[in-house]
């Protein structure tokens, strides 16, 4: 074990050393550098290429079960991810996109997972033809395997298309319209959505793995207006309808950590709204709203067929504000409250109200809640919450960015959970304090810190009380 901590002490050492060494070498012989970065971003003419190397190592204990003598709560791992994107213009208004990703990891603990080295499999995350002015009008289109990262609001129901393989792919398998509407200054987005939860229905992977990269196979539609017809203030509407069909997983089978009862039959349709305004050069808000119909099969805690499961009508509600004040101070500091709801599941009712985050099991506020959430509802989703939180950001030089965050945390019902006992009387959370520390070496070398510490309460039991903590340490390279 000591000798697998040191080696990985040395493998992230020389990889900070490298890396360092090329920004240095990039800061001192631009001229020769940007020569060379210039003949591989562009190889020939009409393709652009590139390449960016993340490394991650992640300790954390208690996150899962919030108990100190569950030996499978101690964790230390790394992560190392390649992408290799490249851009066909084979018109001016015809791109062709791919994006190739390779990721695995090495863990130190818990020893239930592998104690040698897995070097998995490479799959295209992106694989798309991007087409402009379709029938001379202002009309895009993106057809194939996409990502939508913070294309839709804030994240808040669209943004992860593949949540459970973690931050190693995002993608959607989707076709999607954007018509820009100038006079009007309003962007309309259709979507349609088609989602496998076998990450091999489309493009196989090299070296297949049969990862699960989401809980169900999904189909859905999304119709989403954009106006700014004032410059200080953007309106949203939206609609979404979300079709999810369990796959078929044997009884007692499992697919790399991927259970039975995790996928559910739904068919949920999303009605929303959102305004961001800053109405002077210091403050800013926004406020979000949803509310959800449709049905949703009964939860089901031991493995079995989903699909024949007792469905029961949804009826759930969502909001997300956020309000931001800008000192523009020679440190650009901030300051922002917010407050979210995503309603629970009654107990007490035939109907299902708990909200649900739709393409959004991404961990939004907190990498190490998001972990505390799946033995509760099953995936990684934050619902059936109350969420205050306090924050401060600010550079204290060009280089540096500190994000603190300071969260108060509420059940909307007492609900039975699979693997973490709650209290059927309280209903706070407890306090979590996240930290982000930011830093940029150069344009192409940058990194962070972050560290998570939270301090359960009374809506867990005794037994699944006690502090947890995330910390992490990130390094990216882009070529």
């Amino acid at each position: 074990m000591e000798q697998r901590k040191m080696r990985i002490v040395l493998v992230i050492g020389l990889f900070v050393a490298l890396v360092s060494g090329i920004a240095m070498a990039t800061e001192a012989q631009e001229p020769a550098a940007d020569d060379w970065l210039s003949g591989f971003r562009n190889p020939a003419p009409g393709i652009e290429m590139g390449l960016n190397i993340r490394l991650r190592s992640i300790t954390a204990r208690n996150i899962t079960t919030l108990d100190t003598t569950n030996k499978d709560n101690k964790w230390n791992f790394q992560r190392y991810r390649t992408r290799w994107w490249t851009k066909w213009m084979l018109d001016d208004d015809v791109d062709f996109n791919t994006r190739m990703v390779w990721e695995f990891r090495t863990w130190d603990e818990p020893s239930s997972k592998p104690q040698h080295t897995d070097f998995d499999e490479i799959l295209f995350d992106n694989f798309n033809f991007k087409l402009r002015n379709l029938f001379d009008m202002p009309l895009t289109a993106t057809i194939g395997r996409q990502d939508m990262l913070m294309t839709y609001g804030v994240g808040w129901l669209v943004m992860d298309g593949t949540p459970l393989d973690g931050s190693r792919t995002f993608y959607f398998d989707a076709a999607r319209f954007t018509y820009d509407w100038e006079e009007k200054d309003t962007t309309i987005d259709l979507v349609y959505i088609d989602n496998a939860a076998a990450s091999d229905r489309w493009l196989k992977p090299i070296n297949d793995r049969d990862r699960i990269v989401t809980e169900q196979d999904e189909r859905g539609a999304i119709l989403y207006l954009t106006n700014q017809a004032n410059e200080k203030t953007k309106v949203e509407a939206y609609f979404m309808y979300k079709n999810d069909n369990p796959i078929d997983i044997a009884p007692g089978d499992r697919y790399n950590g991927f259970a039975p009862y995790w996928t559910r039959k739904a068919e949920i349709f999303t009605f929303g709204g959102a305004v961001a305004q800053s109405p002077n050069e210091n403050w800013n808000y926004r406020i979000e709203g949803a509310i959800q119909t449709g049905e949703k099969s009964e939860r089901n805690d031991s493995p079995g067929d989903m699909s024949t499961g007792i469905m029961q009508d949804m009826e759930a509600f969502g909001a997300l504000t956020n309000l931001e004040y800008l000192f523009h101070d020679s440190y650009n500091s901030s300051a922002h409250i917010g407050y979210e709801y995503a309603s629970g599941d009654d107990p007490d009712t035939d109907d299902n109200e708990q909200f649900d985050l739709l393409w959004a099991e991404w961990p939004r506020w907190s990498e190490l809640y998001i972990y505390t959430y799946v033995p509760e509802t099953m995936i990684a989703e934050s619902t059936n919450l109350h969420r205050i939180n306090l924050g401060h950001k600010f550079n204290p030089n060009k280089k540096w960015q500190i994000c603190t965050d300071y969260h108060l945390l509420w059940a909307d019902e007492n609900t039975g959970t699979h693997l973490i006992n709650v209290s059927d009387s309280s209903k706070f959370r407890g306090q979590l304090i996240t930290c982000w520390a930011k830093y940029r070496f150069s344009k192409q070398l940058w990194g962070h810190i972050l560290g998570e510490y939270f301090m359960p309460d009374n809506y867990y039991e005794k037994s699944n009380r006690d502090d947890a903590f995330f910390f992490r340490f990130n390094l990216e390279y882009a070529f």
